[in-house]
């Protein structure tokens, strides 16, 4: 209990009392996914009583977002100005580090937001979309951490070095559950495998760019892989 209270006051906002042991998380990062049922559930009660598909889905994809703190999208926001910066790998990893948002951050933001909410709007039943792309959106997160190596000291280094290799079969069984909700079999199954093409593209391209990974690039994947996932469940459904 005390890795999932960790889990959760890292991940989201919700008031969860006294701050938990942060090691106790450390040490079992594959509970990523946990998160992601407790955003996408909270995030779906809405949907659940608004007719009205593109409100419902504004207010899903808002309530994913706030629960969070913004914390991932922050990261998404770190990444596009690191993507977008023209030169050496010194001045991306400058770019991608300075606390300071500039243009690349902000069209980063803004397209992915823009993805996510088409494909949110776009699927048969919000409320289990929005489930389905938080959770994928952790597994994400759960599986850069385990196979992206560090660049730099820091947030994810310290995670990094905590994994196990049999992490990614745990946050596999995490995910699994997103198969008995009711009409997304299809749509579960494309959105977990665009989970696996985002992380391995990320992680690509975060070592040609940066050298390795650090955690506004794992932040970027939560962000990236809900976008896509819904796009996946859109299209698959």
């Amino acid at each position: 209990m005390n890795a999932i209270i960790a889990l959760l006051q890292f991940c989201t906002i919700l008031p969860l009392g006294k701050p938990a042991e942060y090691d106790a998380f450390a040490y079992t990062s594959y509970l990523y996914p946990l998160a992601g049922w407790v955003i996408g559930a909270i995030a779906a009660i809405p949907a659940l009583f608004i007719a009205d598909g593109p409100i419902a889905a504004s207010i899903a994809l808002a309530l994913a977002l706030v629960l969070s703190g913004c914390n991932h999208l922050d990261g998404l926001l770190d990444f596009g100005d690191g993507l977008m910066a023209h030169g050496s790998r010194e001045k991306r990893i400058s770019a991608l580090t300075d606390r300071q948002i500039g243009t690349g951050g902000v069209a980063a933001a803004i397209i992915v937001i823009l993805i996510a909410f088409s494909g949110l709007l776009s699927v048969p039943e919000i409320a289990i979309a929005i489930i389905v792309a938080e959770v994928c959106a952790k597994a994400a997160m759960a599986l850069l951490t385990v196979a992206g190596p560090p660049f730099r000291e820091g947030l994810h280094s310290y995670l990094h070095a905590r994994t196990r290799p049999w992490f990614p079969l745990a946050t596999a069984l995490l995910c699994l559950p997103l198969f008995l909700l009711p009409g997304t079999a299809a749509g579960t199954a494309a959105a977990l495998a665009t989970t696996l093409v985002v992380v391995a593209a990320l992680r690509a391209l975060a070592m040609r760019l940066f050298g390795g990974v650090n955690g506004d690039v794992v932040g970027a994947s939560n962000e990236i892989t809900r976008a896509l996932s819904l796009v996946a469940l859109a299209l698959a459904w």
